[in-house]
């Protein structure tokens, strides 16, 4: 086994979700697949919230590396777009909406969900709407993707009403724009 350390924690705590999903989540299983004693862990994580936030950042990493929204962005096209990835984020681990439900932004990724709200109200969207639809959006993403992960038809049509829903978000946020 790799020498014990953070990212290796975190890593080989991401691969236990995916085999057992997150009720199954336990830091004495994490330690026995890591070959350690669970006090070992506590080096690295003081509780298992702490371990448990670290992998819902540690999941976000994809959607994280997406590109910044750019000037000659179009608004509408970017946010939906942006929204769509983060969905393709949630469902690429068992339970990823459930594991990433509370988390707060911080760090690297609080200054890019600033750059992303300075960019939609550079566009000429209303300040208190810009916020209201990053949150409105994040949660309905999340409640979709709970959803989604829950139900035990994957081709129910998950896609296609994620996308109806979010166009009605962002037609409401395009008409506030226009008054």
């Amino acid at each position: 086994m790799a020498k014990l350390n953070r990212d290796t924690v975190i890593a080989e705590a991401l691969d236990l979700l995916d085999e057992v999903g997150l009720d199954a989540v336990s830091t004495r299983q994490l330690a026995r697949r890591l070959g350690v004693e669970q006090p070992s862990l506590y080096w690295h994580f003081r509780k298992k919230e702490d371990l448990l936030s670290a992998m819902a950042e540690a999941a976000m990493a994809p959607h994280a590396a997406a590109p910044l929204p750019t000037p000659a962005d179009d608004w509408r096209d970017w946010f939906a777009e942006n929204t769509r990835g983060f969905r393709r984020t949630l469902l690429l681990r068992r339970d990823g909406a459930r594991l990433h439900a509370g988390s707060m932004p911080a760090g690297t990724d609080l200054d890019r969900a600033m750059r992303k709200y300075e960019f939609l109200v550079a566009a000429g969207l209303p300040e208190p709407d810009v916020r209201a639809a990053m949150l409105a959006t994040s949660r309905y993403t999340v409640g979709s993707v709970l959803e989604e992960q829950a139900d035990a038809d994957p081709g129910a049509g998950h896609e296609v009403a994620f996308d109806a829903g979010l166009a009605l978000i962002l037609d409401g946020l395009a008409l506030r724009q226009r008054r």
